[in-house]
Protein backbone atom coordinates (compact mmCIF):
# COMPACT_ATOMS: atom_id res chain seq x y z
CA UNK A 1 0.00 0.00 0.00
CA UNK A 2 1.77 3.53 -0.81
CA UNK A 3 2.31 6.08 1.36
CA UNK A 4 0.11 9.36 2.05
CA UNK A 5 2.19 12.20 2.33
CA UNK A 6 0.53 14.62 4.91
CA UNK A 7 1.47 18.25 6.37
CA UNK A 8 1.69 18.35 10.38
CA UNK A 9 -0.18 21.22 10.22
CA UNK A 10 -3.04 19.52 8.92
CA UNK A 11 -3.44 20.02 5.39
CA UNK A 12 -4.75 17.61 2.98
CA UNK A 13 -3.09 14.47 1.68
CA UNK A 14 -0.72 14.98 -1.05
CA UNK A 15 -0.23 12.19 -4.11
CA UNK A 16 0.58 8.92 -2.34
CA UNK A 17 4.55 7.28 -3.09
CA UNK A 18 4.78 3.57 -4.26
CA UNK A 19 6.82 1.62 -1.63
CA UNK A 20 9.04 0.82 -4.43
CA UNK A 21 10.01 4.14 -4.47
CA UNK A 22 12.11 3.45 -1.45
CA UNK A 23 14.36 0.82 -3.81
CA UNK A 24 15.33 3.42 -6.03
CA UNK A 25 16.38 6.45 -3.13
CA UNK A 26 17.79 4.20 -0.54
CA UNK A 27 21.38 3.04 -2.23
CA UNK A 28 21.66 7.22 -3.11
CA UNK A 29 21.28 7.82 0.89
CA UNK A 30 25.45 7.79 1.67
CA UNK A 31 25.82 9.91 -1.05
CA UNK A 32 23.00 12.14 -0.35
CA UNK A 33 23.86 12.46 3.89
CA UNK A 34 27.16 13.63 2.51
CA UNK A 35 26.01 16.17 -0.30
CA UNK A 36 23.72 17.42 2.38
CA UNK A 37 26.76 17.96 4.68
CA UNK A 38 28.94 19.56 2.72
CA UNK A 39 26.34 22.01 1.55
CA UNK A 40 24.74 22.75 4.78
CA UNK A 41 28.02 23.64 6.42
CA UNK A 42 29.19 26.00 3.73
CA UNK A 43 25.45 27.63 3.80
CA UNK A 44 26.33 27.67 7.68
CA UNK A 45 29.40 27.59 9.35
CA UNK A 46 28.18 27.43 12.88
CA UNK A 47 27.16 23.61 12.15
CA UNK A 48 30.48 22.84 11.00
CA UNK A 49 31.81 23.65 13.95
CA UNK A 50 29.17 21.80 15.70
CA UNK A 51 29.93 18.37 13.88
CA UNK A 52 33.39 18.79 15.46
CA UNK A 53 32.05 19.38 19.26
CA UNK A 54 30.88 17.50 21.38
CA UNK A 55 27.41 16.78 19.89
CA UNK A 56 28.72 16.17 16.57
CA UNK A 57 27.99 12.15 16.30
CA UNK A 58 24.85 12.92 17.45
CA UNK A 59 23.92 15.67 14.95
CA UNK A 60 25.57 13.34 12.06
CA UNK A 61 23.43 10.36 13.67
CA UNK A 62 20.49 12.86 13.54
CA UNK A 63 20.96 13.65 9.79
CA UNK A 64 21.19 10.32 9.01
CA UNK A 65 18.28 9.38 10.73
CA UNK A 66 16.24 11.63 9.32
CA UNK A 67 16.99 11.05 5.90
CA UNK A 68 16.76 6.86 6.36
CA UNK A 69 13.57 7.84 8.29
CA UNK A 70 11.93 9.15 5.23
CA UNK A 71 12.89 6.33 3.16
CA UNK A 72 11.77 3.47 5.61
CA UNK A 73 8.04 5.52 5.68
CA UNK A 74 7.58 5.06 1.92
CA UNK A 75 8.38 1.69 2.15
CA UNK A 76 6.62 0.56 5.68
CA UNK A 77 3.99 3.27 6.50
CA UNK A 78 3.65 1.64 9.75
CA UNK A 79 7.17 2.47 10.49
CA UNK A 80 7.72 3.62 14.03
CA UNK A 81 9.93 7.08 13.69
CA UNK A 82 11.08 6.98 17.76
CA UNK A 83 14.46 7.00 17.40
CA UNK A 84 14.99 9.92 14.78
CA UNK A 85 12.42 12.28 17.10
CA UNK A 86 14.77 11.85 20.03
CA UNK A 87 17.50 12.86 17.91
CA UNK A 88 15.40 15.84 16.25
CA UNK A 89 14.96 16.73 19.93
CA UNK A 90 18.41 16.71 20.54
CA UNK A 91 18.81 18.90 17.60
CA UNK A 92 16.61 21.65 19.28
CA UNK A 93 18.04 21.47 22.61
CA UNK A 94 21.67 22.05 21.10
CA UNK A 95 20.08 24.60 19.40
CA UNK A 96 18.45 26.40 22.66
CA UNK A 97 21.57 25.68 24.71
CA UNK A 98 24.00 27.69 21.99
CA UNK A 99 21.75 30.75 22.37
CA UNK A 100 20.61 30.26 18.73
CA UNK A 101 16.41 30.65 17.35
CA UNK A 102 15.21 27.95 15.35
CA UNK A 103 15.44 30.41 12.18
CA UNK A 104 18.87 28.85 10.93
CA UNK A 105 18.20 25.22 11.55
CA UNK A 106 15.02 25.23 9.91
CA UNK A 107 16.70 26.97 6.60
CA UNK A 108 19.32 23.79 7.00
CA UNK A 109 16.52 21.49 6.61
CA UNK A 110 15.11 23.10 3.70
CA UNK A 111 18.22 23.40 2.29
CA UNK A 112 18.50 19.37 2.88
CA UNK A 113 15.09 19.07 1.29
CA UNK A 114 16.31 20.76 -2.35
CA UNK A 115 19.24 18.85 -2.47
CA UNK A 116 17.55 15.67 -1.77
CA UNK A 117 15.09 16.96 -4.38
CA UNK A 118 17.52 17.24 -7.04
CA UNK A 119 18.73 14.32 -6.22
CA UNK A 120 15.46 11.99 -6.39
CA UNK A 121 15.17 14.28 -9.69
CA UNK A 122 18.78 12.78 -11.08
CA UNK A 123 17.25 9.16 -9.97
CA UNK A 124 13.75 9.53 -11.58
CA UNK A 125 15.74 10.53 -15.32
CA UNK A 126 18.11 6.99 -14.52
CA UNK A 127 14.89 5.26 -14.03
CA UNK A 128 12.75 7.32 -16.43
CA UNK A 129 10.50 7.90 -13.69
CA UNK A 130 7.47 9.94 -14.41
CA UNK A 131 7.45 13.82 -13.29
CA UNK A 132 3.85 12.86 -11.67
CA UNK A 133 5.71 10.63 -9.25
CA UNK A 134 8.85 13.59 -8.88
CA UNK A 135 6.52 15.89 -7.94
CA UNK A 136 4.49 13.75 -4.85
CA UNK A 137 7.86 13.18 -3.86
CA UNK A 138 8.62 16.72 -3.88
CA UNK A 139 5.23 17.08 -1.78
CA UNK A 140 5.84 14.51 0.61
CA UNK A 141 9.40 16.03 1.17
CA UNK A 142 8.84 19.22 2.09
CA UNK A 143 5.81 18.19 4.15
CA UNK A 144 8.43 15.96 5.87
CA UNK A 145 10.40 18.68 6.88
CA UNK A 146 7.83 20.52 8.01
CA UNK A 147 7.24 17.62 10.32
CA UNK A 148 10.95 17.59 11.46
CA UNK A 149 10.99 21.26 12.00
CA UNK A 150 7.86 20.36 14.74
CA UNK A 151 9.73 17.67 16.76
CA UNK A 152 12.87 19.46 16.78
CA UNK A 153 11.02 22.41 18.43
CA UNK A 154 9.67 20.27 21.30
CA UNK A 155 13.46 19.71 22.62
CA UNK A 156 13.81 23.42 21.54
CA UNK A 157 11.16 24.64 23.66
CA UNK A 158 11.82 22.48 26.69
CA UNK A 159 15.04 23.66 26.99
CA UNK A 160 14.00 27.46 26.80
CA UNK A 161 10.40 26.51 29.21
CA UNK A 162 13.08 25.27 32.00
CA UNK A 163 15.83 28.04 31.40
CA UNK A 164 12.59 30.47 31.93
CA UNK A 165 11.19 29.13 34.75
CA UNK A 166 14.99 28.32 36.62
CA UNK A 167 16.06 32.14 35.99
CA UNK A 168 12.34 33.22 37.03
CA UNK A 169 13.00 31.06 40.64
CA UNK A 170 16.64 33.08 40.24
CA UNK A 171 15.34 36.03 39.91
CA UNK A 172 12.72 35.47 42.54
CA UNK A 173 15.09 34.28 45.31
CA UNK A 174 17.34 38.04 44.29
CA UNK A 175 14.71 39.81 45.42
CA UNK A 176 13.69 38.36 47.90
CA UNK A 177 17.33 38.37 49.17
CA UNK A 178 17.51 42.42 48.20
CA UNK A 179 14.37 42.91 50.95
CA UNK A 180 15.93 40.67 53.33
CA UNK A 181 16.26 42.38 56.85
CA UNK A 182 19.77 41.45 57.26
CA UNK A 183 21.29 42.55 53.90
CA UNK A 184 24.01 40.12 52.29
CA UNK A 185 27.19 41.46 51.63
CA UNK A 186 27.81 43.55 48.24
CA UNK A 187 29.73 40.61 46.40
CA UNK A 188 27.51 38.03 46.99
CA UNK A 189 24.67 39.91 45.63
CA UNK A 190 26.62 40.51 42.51
CA UNK A 191 27.57 36.75 42.39
CA UNK A 192 23.59 36.59 42.55
CA UNK A 193 23.34 39.23 39.79
CA UNK A 194 25.55 37.33 37.58
CA UNK A 195 24.01 33.53 37.79
CA UNK A 196 20.28 35.58 37.57
CA UNK A 197 21.62 37.18 34.14
CA UNK A 198 20.57 40.52 36.10
CA UNK A 199 22.62 44.06 36.45
CA UNK A 200 22.76 45.31 39.23
CA UNK A 201 21.26 48.66 39.52
CA UNK A 202 22.51 51.93 41.70
CA UNK A 203 19.03 52.66 42.48
CA UNK A 204 15.67 51.15 42.19
CA UNK A 205 11.49 51.79 42.57
CA UNK A 206 9.55 49.00 44.46
CA UNK A 207 6.11 48.58 43.97
CA UNK A 208 3.19 46.78 45.72
CA UNK A 209 0.73 44.82 43.84
CA UNK A 210 -2.83 44.54 45.52
CA UNK A 211 -3.67 40.88 45.19
CA UNK A 212 -4.93 38.97 43.01
CA UNK A 213 -2.81 39.55 40.18
CA UNK A 214 -3.74 38.55 36.76
CA UNK A 215 -1.23 35.97 34.77
CA UNK A 216 -0.99 38.63 32.57
CA UNK A 217 1.05 41.14 34.25
CA UNK A 218 4.37 39.44 33.90
CA UNK A 219 4.46 38.49 30.05
CA UNK A 220 3.84 42.71 30.06
CA UNK A 221 6.64 43.73 32.45
CA UNK A 222 10.29 44.48 30.99
CA UNK A 223 12.65 42.21 30.91
CA UNK A 224 14.62 43.47 34.09
CA UNK A 225 12.12 44.09 36.26
CA UNK A 226 11.87 41.40 39.45
CA UNK A 227 8.56 40.33 40.32
CA UNK A 228 7.31 38.28 43.01
CA UNK A 229 3.31 37.60 42.19
CA UNK A 230 2.39 35.14 45.01
CA UNK A 231 -0.01 36.27 47.34
CA UNK A 232 -0.19 37.55 50.12
CA UNK A 233 1.90 40.33 49.39
CA UNK A 234 3.05 40.68 45.56
CA UNK A 235 5.73 43.25 44.43
CA UNK A 236 7.60 44.18 42.07
CA UNK A 237 11.61 45.70 41.97
CA UNK A 238 12.17 48.29 38.83
CA UNK A 239 15.45 49.19 38.10
CA UNK A 240 16.64 52.55 38.08
CA UNK A 241 14.44 55.67 38.12
CA UNK A 242 10.68 55.82 36.90
CA UNK A 243 11.78 57.29 33.34
CA UNK A 244 8.28 58.04 31.38
CA UNK A 245 8.99 54.68 29.21
CA UNK A 246 9.11 52.49 32.80
CA UNK A 247 6.06 54.36 33.91
CA UNK A 248 4.25 53.49 30.43
CA UNK A 249 5.47 49.90 30.99
CA UNK A 250 3.88 49.96 34.39
CA UNK A 251 0.11 51.35 33.27
CA UNK A 252 -0.05 48.71 31.02
CA UNK A 253 1.22 45.60 32.73
CA UNK A 254 -0.74 46.94 35.77
CA UNK A 255 -4.10 47.64 33.77
CA UNK A 256 -6.78 46.33 36.50
CA UNK A 257 -4.83 45.84 39.54
CA UNK A 258 -4.67 48.83 42.17
CA UNK A 259 -0.61 49.22 43.16
CA UNK A 260 1.43 51.53 44.71
CA UNK A 261 4.89 52.95 43.74
CA UNK A 262 7.24 53.70 46.59
CA UNK A 263 10.00 55.99 46.24
CA UNK A 264 13.34 55.14 44.44
CA UNK A 265 16.06 54.82 46.50
CA UNK A 266 19.56 52.52 46.59
CA UNK A 267 19.26 49.34 46.10
CA UNK A 268 20.42 48.86 50.11
CA UNK A 269 16.96 50.55 51.11
CA UNK A 270 14.56 48.52 48.53
CA UNK A 271 12.91 47.17 51.79
CA UNK A 272 11.72 50.67 52.23
CA UNK A 273 10.47 51.63 49.31
CA UNK A 274 8.70 48.41 49.76
CA UNK A 275 7.46 49.18 53.12
CA UNK A 276 6.23 52.47 52.33
CA UNK A 277 4.65 51.49 49.04
CA UNK A 278 2.85 48.92 51.33
CA UNK A 279 1.60 51.11 54.05
CA UNK A 280 -0.13 53.72 51.65
CA UNK A 281 -2.13 50.48 49.83
CA UNK A 282 -2.90 50.45 53.29
CA UNK A 283 -3.87 53.79 53.70
CA UNK A 284 -6.28 53.55 50.85
CA UNK A 285 -8.17 50.65 52.39
CA UNK A 286 -8.43 52.38 55.56
CA UNK A 287 -10.02 55.38 53.59
CA UNK A 288 -7.51 57.58 54.69
CA UNK A 289 -6.05 58.32 51.03
CA UNK A 290 -8.55 58.54 47.90
CA UNK A 291 -8.18 55.24 45.43
CA UNK A 292 -6.61 55.19 42.52
CA UNK A 293 -4.69 52.83 40.20
CA UNK A 294 -1.62 53.53 40.62
CA UNK A 295 -0.50 55.56 43.34
CA UNK A 296 2.71 57.24 44.23
CA UNK A 297 4.14 57.37 47.55
CA UNK A 298 5.81 60.30 46.62
CA UNK A 299 2.36 62.18 46.52
CA UNK A 300 2.18 61.39 50.24
CA UNK A 301 4.97 61.71 52.24
CA UNK A 302 3.61 63.69 55.05
CA UNK A 303 0.74 61.33 55.59
CA UNK A 304 3.41 58.24 55.64
CA UNK A 305 5.50 59.94 58.18
CA UNK A 306 2.70 61.49 60.35
CA UNK A 307 1.21 58.28 60.26
CA UNK A 308 4.07 56.06 60.40
CA UNK A 309 3.18 54.90 64.09
CA UNK A 310 -0.74 55.64 64.73
CA UNK A 311 0.25 54.04 68.60
CA UNK A 312 2.96 56.39 69.41
CA UNK A 313 1.01 59.21 67.82
CA UNK A 314 -2.09 58.42 70.13
CA UNK A 315 0.27 58.70 73.04
CA UNK A 316 1.52 62.34 71.88
CA UNK A 317 -2.10 63.56 70.82
CA UNK A 318 -3.18 62.21 74.35
CA UNK A 319 -0.39 64.30 76.49
CA UNK A 320 -0.29 67.63 74.48
CA UNK A 321 -3.95 67.62 74.52
CA UNK A 322 -4.24 66.00 77.96
CA UNK A 323 -6.15 69.33 79.68
CA UNK A 324 -9.10 69.17 77.54
CA UNK A 325 -9.47 65.56 78.73
CA UNK A 326 -12.47 66.35 80.94
CA UNK A 327 -14.56 68.63 78.58
CA UNK A 328 -17.97 67.29 76.98
CA UNK A 329 -17.20 64.84 73.94
CA UNK A 330 -18.85 67.72 71.46
CA UNK A 331 -17.14 70.62 72.69
CA UNK A 332 -13.71 68.97 72.75
CA UNK A 333 -14.09 67.87 68.96
CA UNK A 334 -14.98 71.47 68.12
CA UNK A 335 -12.23 73.03 70.17
CA UNK A 336 -9.88 70.11 68.77
CA UNK A 337 -10.97 70.92 64.74
CA UNK A 338 -10.53 74.89 65.35
CA UNK A 339 -7.21 74.19 67.24
CA UNK A 340 -6.04 72.44 63.97
CA UNK A 341 -7.24 75.09 61.26
CA UNK A 342 -5.87 77.66 63.21
CA UNK A 343 -2.68 75.86 63.89
CA UNK A 344 -2.37 74.78 60.34
CA UNK A 345 -2.97 77.52 58.64
CA UNK A 346 -2.15 80.45 60.54
CA UNK A 347 -4.85 82.01 59.40
CA UNK A 348 -7.04 85.31 60.78
CA UNK A 349 -10.08 84.46 62.48
CA UNK A 350 -12.13 85.91 59.44
CA UNK A 351 -10.71 82.84 57.60
CA UNK A 352 -10.67 80.22 59.73
CA UNK A 353 -14.13 80.75 60.46
CA UNK A 354 -14.97 80.26 56.75
CA UNK A 355 -13.08 77.07 56.64
CA UNK A 356 -15.32 75.78 59.65
CA UNK A 357 -18.93 76.98 58.40
CA UNK A 358 -18.99 79.53 62.09
CA UNK A 359 -18.48 83.39 62.51
CA UNK A 360 -15.14 84.98 63.61
CA UNK A 361 -16.23 85.73 66.85
CA UNK A 362 -17.01 82.28 67.63
CA UNK A 363 -13.64 81.65 66.38
CA UNK A 364 -12.20 83.92 68.29
CA UNK A 365 -13.95 82.64 71.67
CA UNK A 366 -12.55 78.71 71.22
CA UNK A 367 -9.08 80.52 70.72
CA UNK A 368 -9.64 82.47 73.90
CA UNK A 369 -11.00 79.07 75.51
CA UNK A 370 -7.89 76.91 74.41
CA UNK A 371 -5.31 79.94 75.70
CA UNK A 372 -7.11 79.19 78.81
CA UNK A 373 -6.83 75.16 78.62
CA UNK A 374 -3.63 74.95 77.07
CA UNK A 375 -1.31 77.79 78.33
CA UNK A 376 1.92 78.36 77.23
CA UNK A 377 1.90 75.07 75.36
CA UNK A 378 0.79 77.27 72.50
CA UNK A 379 3.63 79.41 72.72
CA UNK A 380 6.14 76.97 73.36
CA UNK A 381 7.80 76.11 69.83
CA UNK A 382 8.21 72.48 70.88
CA UNK A 383 5.15 71.70 72.18
CA UNK A 384 3.10 73.86 69.41
CA UNK A 385 5.11 71.76 66.70
CA UNK A 386 4.37 68.42 68.80
CA UNK A 387 0.59 69.65 68.78
CA UNK A 388 0.09 70.36 65.17
CA UNK A 389 1.67 66.89 64.42
CA UNK A 390 -0.48 64.99 66.46
CA UNK A 391 -3.92 67.20 65.37
CA UNK A 392 -2.61 66.57 61.73
CA UNK A 393 -2.40 63.09 62.26
CA UNK A 394 -5.60 62.66 63.88
CA UNK A 395 -7.42 64.41 60.87
CA UNK A 396 -6.04 61.92 58.89
CA UNK A 397 -7.35 58.88 60.91
CA UNK A 398 -10.39 60.83 60.99
CA UNK A 399 -9.88 60.58 65.15
CA UNK A 400 -10.24 63.85 67.08
CA UNK A 401 -11.40 62.52 70.53
CA UNK A 402 -7.54 63.31 71.33
CA UNK A 403 -7.57 59.34 73.25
Amino acid sequence: MPTIARSPEAGEPLEPLPRRFATFIRPELPGLLNEIRTEVTRAYPVYGRLLNGPNGDAIRQGVEQALVAFVDRVADPGRSSELRDELLRRFGRVEAYEGRDLETLQSAYRLGARIALRRARTVGRQYNLSPALILAFADALFAYVEELEAVTREGYTEVRERATSEMTALRRRLLHLILASSPLPRSTVSELCEAAAWELPATCTLVALRPPVPDHIQAALDGDVLADLDIPQPHLLVPGDLTPHRLSMLGTALAGTRAAMGLTVPVAQAADSVRWARRVLQFVDDGVLPDAPLIRCEDHLTTLWLLADPALVGHLASRELAPLRGLPPSRRDRLVETLRVHISTRAPAEQVGEMLGVHAQTVRYRLRNLDTYLGDRLSDPDRRFAIEVALRSLHLRNDHDGR
